[in-house]
């Protein structure tokens, strides 16, 4: 059996200008980066301003393994199927994070025959997006030490700057750190710490922004810290804001790539969904919805993370509605779901728990299926149910999942084999797709934005997370007041937890009840336009497994790149 990479190696890609045209793109729109990936200039949206969007589905997923349930892979596979069946459609997804990509689950393009490519290049450098992000992010948190140390115009508070530092590699040992030691010339000594890149704000930004005079606004509100008598200080009071926009001005463009059939795939940004809003950019979405009927994107982890946060962070701020959410479900997530086993990060499954029948525990592991499909439809949109068949599963389990979440409201139910056998695989799930966003629906945010904090924050534990309640930490706390005070409680609420369960505790599997939500911190995004709560004891920056993906990788002796997946 061939391997992603070794399928992605062999892919005959067509030129990209090829693609481009196909989609409805002009020459001067496109700026190649080589034969195979493209950037596709914003003007395409004054030009096509006049068209009719085309339907937005998401994908999403049931709470997942460590391993991830095959939602890329089930995206692109419908992408596939839908041109397949004769629909005009095109994916958007997010840019891969090298954190995952050389730690516990790889690269994010997909896996077998629904890949996008070049698939390498995707899920190393690309175009140079995550780096000139990591570059404007890092030029602002130089330019606080900077701004400090020559006399602290701005009174700032070395004990308050809230603005970190960021690489995008998992590395658990830049967490926590102290800058300045060696003396004054080295700058004053102040405790801080990285982040991630995807998890960062100048991320979400991107992510976010309808324009690239929108990006520049949203830089200068970005808050680093606040004054020795509590006023907030901004990128723009630091002068900095038009430099991070300058690094910034190539990468607000979407890149325009291909799947293995050949059909087209924008992939822009790169946010994380437990600790950031994990979807790919608004702009990219925007673009595709005047160029195709039907749009699959991908919403980052289960129906409570990315799935939430593209309603009511990301639809809310770009003006574009949902007319559809696939809900990826495995039976092996399903297994874990009842109790049959533990799945730990960088541990592989048991393969004789995943293989053996287990019935009960089956059975027992459809109420976070059904969980997951009642968040979709708070949301007013029609939910359908994709189950990712591995060779290991029985017809007779496939049977029983498939009732369970037309139980629990699914429109539909299809098994899909996307790995194996391309759009040729999704193309029952397609039609499915095709007729549940021709039902009558019609989105709908969780909560209005002139709530308090607590309140947004609670509808989200309650509804969404199913906890009784939620606690905070004398810092969250404190925090809300802050927020409260400065009028930021107008923003929508971007929920940092972990995607491991629906609850703040990751060990807690199926649908956790009877307990209540902690937040123990609140950070302010205002470039971005939210709040973001910590529950627990997320962390915004990974670490490497004990075994990371990265000692697979390798090149040859012709040049070819070996056990990247």
């Amino acid at each position: 059996m061939l391997s992603d990479l070794e399928i992605a190696q062999a892919a005959r890609m067509r030129p990209i200008t090829e693609i481009a045209g196909d989609l409805g793109l002009q020459e001067e729109e496109l700026e190649p980066y080589g034969k195979y990936k493209a950037k596709v200039s914003l003007e395409v949206l004054e030009r096509l301003k006049g068209n009719p969007d085309g339907k937005l589905i998401t994908v999403t997923a049931i709470t997942p393994t460590p391993l991830g349930e095959g939602k890329t892979v089930t995206a692109i596979g419908l992408g596939q199927a839908l041109v397949k069946i004769g629909k005009r459609a095109c994916n958007t997804m997010r840019e891969p994070s090298k954190g995952p990509t050389f730690g516990i689950k790889g690269g994010a393009c997909g896996g077998g025959y629904s890949q996008v490519v070049p698939m390498e290049d995707i899920n190393l450098h690309f175009t140079g997006d995550i780096h000139a992000v990591e570059s404007a992010h890092n030029l602002l948190a130089a330019a606080i030490d900077a701004s400090i140390l020559h006399k602290n115009p701005l009174n700032i508070n070395p004990l308050n700057v809230t603005w970190r530092r960021c690489v995008d590699v998992s590395d658990r040992a830049l967490r926590d750190i102290v800058v300045g030691l060696g003396g004054r010339t080295n700058g004053l000594p102040r405790q801080t710490g990285y982040d991630i890149t995807v998890a960062t704000e100048t991320m979400a930004i991107l992510a976010l922004t309808t324009g690239l005079f929108d990006l520049r606004e949203r830089l200068g509100r970005i808050v680093i810290g606040y004054t020795y008598d509590g006023k907030p200080v901004t990128a723009e009071d630091l002068k900095f804001a038009g430099a991070m926009c300058v690094l910034l001005k190539d990468a607000i463009k979407p890149n325009l790539v291909q799947t293995l059939e050949n059909t087209p795939c924008f992939i822009h940004a790169g946010p994380f969904a437990n600790v950031a809003h994990g979807n790919n950019s608004i702009l990219a979405d925007k673009v595709a919805l005047k160029l195709a009927d039907y749009i699959v994107t991908e919403s980052g982890f289960g129906a409570d993370c990315g799935f939430e946060k593209m309603v009511n962070v990301k639809c809310r701020q770009g003006g574009i509605k949902l007319d559809c959410a696939v809900v990826v479900a495995t039976v092996r997530a399903l297994k874990m779901h009842g109790g049959a086993f533990t799945a730990r990060p960088g541990v592989p499954l048991d393969k004789e728990l995943v293989e053996k029948e287990n019935m009960p525990a089956l059975e027992k592991g459809c109420e976070n299926l059904a969980k997951q499909i009642e968040n979709v439809r708070l949301h007013g949109i029609p939910a359908v149910v994709a189950i990712n068949k591995f060779t290991s599963d029985r017809e007779s389990e496939i049977e029983l999942v498939r009732q369970k979440a037309l139980e629990a409201g699914a429109e539909d139910a299809v098994p899909i084999d996307a790995w194996a056998k391309g759009g040729e695989g999704c193309t029952e799930l397609a039609w499915a797709v095709v007729k549940a966003v021709e039902t009558s629906h019609e989105m709908r945010f969780l909560y209005p934005d002139n709530i308090s904090i607590k309140e947004k924050i609670e509808i989200i534990a309650t509804k969404i997370y199913g906890a009784d309640g939620v606690d905070y930490d004398p810092l969250a706390e404190r925090r809300i007041k802050l927020y409260t005070d400065l009028g930021y409680d107008r923003f929508p609420i971007n929920m940092a937890k972990t995607h491991l369960s629906l609850s703040h505790d990751p060990n807690w599997k199926g649908v956790p009840k009877n307990y209540r939500f902690p937040i123990r911190d609140i950070r302010a995004s205002v470039g971005a336009g939210f709040l973001y709560p910590i529950a627990g004891t997320m962390q915004t920056m990974p670490g490497l497994p004990s075994v990371p993906a990265a000692t697979q990788v390798d090149i040859d002796e012709t040049g070819k790149t070996l056990g990247l997946f």
